[in-house]
């Protein structure tokens, strides 16, 4: 299975994503997601000709527009978005117009229903071009879409009027200038509506424009003399050499070879604060050098860097949806057949009632234009967007959509010690050696020669603090997780770098962190000392004050998790729990209510899986990352808080979208059906309510949430 990932121009509301989502489903394409927001297409092939498939979408309706695909569409057309559909109909719908003013100034040579004509033609040429051929696809495929509302309307005043024009009937039959603003109305609304899209698109928007840079790359001639030329980084491949200079973006992932900088961030981890990078030290692609001159190594191509990775992550999560959208998107799929029954209903009942055909056919066509499927359609897209892309700009990630939308029923956050309530960069605090005809360095020397194989924070403070060439050849050796290392060596001596529990029967002194055996005796011990984060007292505080329970889940002991909790203000400590007593322990606490778990090492990896949310920190193992719902960019814990307020509060969004979306069709639709406003109107009005939904969820690039 090859991943593709396009981007489809055309979408304008939830059907034309269903519809899409439902022909690529039924060509055997599996995980296919639709992001209607920002128009990205992804799904799983096997074997399938791609040029098949983009023939299958246009049928539809759509383009596909991408780069990497051979053949692909790449026209440039007149008249091809909203925005110069909308300029081109204003032309010809403005005279046409100038009769509302007749009060002021009498513009007899606009009576001339052939003139009238030709001023509505190109526009309606425009319009059906558009709407029409949508409306024509939409129906074809069983899933109409509110182009057809707007092909209905408009067609059935420029054919009542061509009919008038035609057999001589009077100006009371003449509506062309419905018509016309009809169309160039729904015109603006779509490119109101495609603007609005963009501003809730715009932080990640931002992260993408950040993917294309230029990169002085460096090379050598025949006579290995350095050669500097600048190149864009989407040519650069892994193992290829540069130079960043001060002022400049990093182009792509990359290991600094020689020099210093300082670093910004804050395009990936929202932390503003510059960070000082050497050798060896790791770059992310899109950050910035601020001051310094480094000779790097490319890491990453474009497309496997942290950003593209990130950037990917949020447009997945952006195509899910949640579950309190299913409603809008059943009623969605039903919306414009139950609305021509009502525009059909009502002209019936008004003919019937006042005995005028005109009036009848007005009352229809306003129901028709301001009846606005897509409102509903793009109440929850769009506070996603919205919310995934300040999440994404202040360094939270959510992994999937659905996160957001559970964030609002957390009752407890639980929180892992080492690494998350502490930095998790461990520094020697004591040693003693206990071991008879045993001296420091040989001890030193067991410990290092121990701990070198495992990747837990306190053996590689260790390892790091005693760091020699002569380590001990193991005959074998395992990591107990959640205990310690364990050797034997080619002799048959066994030796132990391990938690208490491993020596319990030889000592009663449980303060220190790892006991050092040989062949069953205790050779000695180690103390390590570990910084609490300096916003781990606010956030404990915050959960507390938002009656959010909180617990401290550790596997170190008992008396030192206390000592935390105090200092913290932690509601309850859960000690000395291997993990897959810390996943039993997740288990019952979720039970009893929504349960987010933060955490950060590989040990964490499974309670993370089982908690309701599961919180990992990005320093964190792959794995921990992985199996997390959410991931805080290199900040620590300090943006936990933003991801609670901005779940519970696009949540919020999202009800207040929906509330509009409906409100907005149960009001208008029986105003258009008393003849309350006129199809111009309410055609005015339909435009205006997306933006209405759009302007909402903008609001979260600014509330505060946290």
């Amino acid at each position: 299975m090859n991943k593709v990932n396009w981007k489809v121009d055309g979408m304008t509301c939830s059907n034309c994503a269903l519809t899409v989502q439902q022909y690529l489903t039924h060509e055997g394409m599996e995980n296919v997601k639709v992001n209607l927001m920002g128009g990205e297409v992804s799904f799983d092939i096997d074997g399938k000709n791609e040029q098949q498939l983009i023939k299958g979408i246009e049928s539809l309706g759509y383009t596909v527009q991408n780069e990497d695909i051979p053949g692909a569409p790449k026209r440039k057309k007149l008249l091809a978005n909203h925005k110069q559909r909308f300029l081109f109909c204003l032309a010809f719908t403005l005279p046409l117009m100038l009769h509302m003013f007749d009060k002021w100034v009498h513009f007899h040579w606009l009576m001339n229903p052939w003139l009238q004509l030709g001023l509505c033609f190109p526009v309606y040429v425009v319009g059906m071009n558009f709407f029409g051929r949508s409306a024509i696809k939409s129906i074809r495929n069983r899933m109409p879409n509110m182009n057809v509302l707007v092909a209905i309307g408009a067609s059935a005043a420029f054919i009542y009027s061509l009919t008038g024009a035609l057999l001589n009937l009077g100006p009371q039959y003449l509506f062309f200038e419905t018509t016309a603003s009809i169309i160039t109305l729904v015109f603006l609304g779509n490119f109101l509506e495609d603007a609005s899209i963009q501003s809730t698109q715009r932080a990640l928007n931002s992260l993408a424009k950040s993917q294309k840079v230029m990169a002085n790359m460096i090379a050598f001639d025949e006579h290995h003399q350095e050669i500097i030329f600048p190149i864009e980084n989407t040519q650069l491949r892994s193992g290829d050499l540069i130079l960043i200079k001060s002022g400049e973006q990093v182009p792509a992932d990359c290991k600094i070879l020689s020099g210093e900088a300082t670093v910004n961030e804050a395009i990936i981890t929202g932390e503003s604060l510059p960070i000082t990078k050497k050798g060896k030290d790791k770059l992310i692609g899109g950050s910035i050098i601020i001051d310094g001159i480094i000779k790097a190594q490319v890491t990453a191509e474009a497309k496997d860097s942290v950003l593209s990775n990130i950037i990917n992550l949020v447009k997945q999560a952006q195509s899910e949806k949640p579950p309190v959208q299913q409603l809008a998107d059943k009623i969605s799929a039903i919306f414009v057949p139950v609305v021509l029954g009502i525009a059909v209903v009502a002209f019936i009942v008004n003919y019937l009632v006042l005995h005028d055909f005109t009036g009848a056919l007005m009352r229809s066509i306003a129901i028709l234009v301001i009846a606005c499927p897509c409102a509903m359609g793009l109440a929850t897209p769009a506070a996603i967007a919205v919310g995934l892309g300040r999440a994404a700009k202040n360094g939270v990630l959510f992994r999937n959509a659905k996160s957001l939308e559970l964030f609002r029923t957390i009752k407890q956050v639980v929180f892992d010690k080492t690494g998350t309530l502490t930095t998790g960069r461990f520094e020697l605090a004591n040693y003693e050696v206990v071991g008879e005809h045993m001296d420091a360095d040989e001890f030193k020397h067991i410990a290092f020669s121990l701990e070198k194989y495992s990747n837990h924070p306190i053996a590689q403070c260790i390892t790091n603090s005693w760091k020699r060439k002569d380590a001990i050849r193991w005959a074998t050796i395992e990591e107990k997780k959640g205990s310690g290392m364990i050797a034997t060596t080619a002799s048959g001596d066994s030796y132990v770098a391990g938690s208490f529990e491993m020596a319990i029967a030889l000592t009663t002194d449980d303060t220190h962190n790892v006991y050092i055996l040989k062949n069953g005796q205790l050779l000695g011990w180690i103390d390590v000392k570990d910084e609490v984060r300096p916003e781990a007292i606010t956030i404990v505080q915050y959960l507390r004050h938002r009656n959010l329970r909180t617990i401290l889940l550790s596997g170190d002991r008992h008396i030192k998790c206390k000592q935390l909790a105090n200092l913290l203000g932690i509601d309850e400590v859960i000690a000395e729990k291997k993990p897959e007593e810390k996943l039993a322990v997740i288990e019952d606490l979720t039970l009893q209510g929504p349960t987010a778990m933060v955490g950060d090492g590989i040990n964490d990896a499974p309670a993370l899986a089982k908690a309701t949310i599961g919180i990992s920190l990005s320093e964190a193992s792959q794995i921990a990352v992985q199996t997390a719902d959410v991931v805080l960019m290199n900040s620590g814990i300090k943006n936990l808080p933003l991801a609670l307020g901005l779940g519970r509060h696009t949540f919020v969004t999202i009800r207040q979208n929906l509330f509009w979306a409906f409100i907005y069709n149960i009001i208008a639709i029986p105003i258009a059906a008393f003849g309350l406003l006129t199809p111009t109107f309410g055609a005015l009005v339909m435009g205006l309510s997306d933006v209405v939904l759009a302007i909402n969820s903008v609001r979260l690039f600014v509330k505060k949430v946290a």
